[in-house]
């Protein structure tokens, strides 16, 4: 097994880096078919994720997102490729604005 920590800091509010999470969230189910369970709490949220072969945890507070991620065996041995990819899309969405989940106002997060 191979584990991966990644802490990433933010200068967002904790409403926004919510939605940054949640955009997250959205990608992880769609591009890797994780399964994900968002929890709230008063300053930090957490995001268990889940697929064959990957478990961990999204924590996102005013001032951080940490994630912990746990590789089978398999997959272990793509852990510094697997963790380079976390890390791009992570920085990608901490770099932009946090917007909505989906564009139609009709639609709740």
């Amino acid at each position: 097994m191979a584990d991966i920590h990644i802490e990433r800091e933010h200068r967002m509010d904790l409403t926004d880096a919510r939605k940054t999470a949640q955009l997250w969230v959205q990608q992880a189910e769609e591009k890797f078919d994780m399964r994900c369970t968002y929890e709230s709490g008063l300053e930090i949220d957490q995001v268990n994720f889940t697929r064959s072969g990957v478990s961990g945890t999204l924590k996102v507070s005013q001032d951080k997102f940490e994630i912990d991620a746990r590789l089978g065996f398999l997959l272990g041995a793509f852990k510094d490729r697997i963790e380079s990819e976390i890390l791009k899309n992570l920085d990608t969405l901490l770099a932009q604005p946090a917007e909505p989940a989906h564009s139609s106002s009709s639609e709740a997060l």
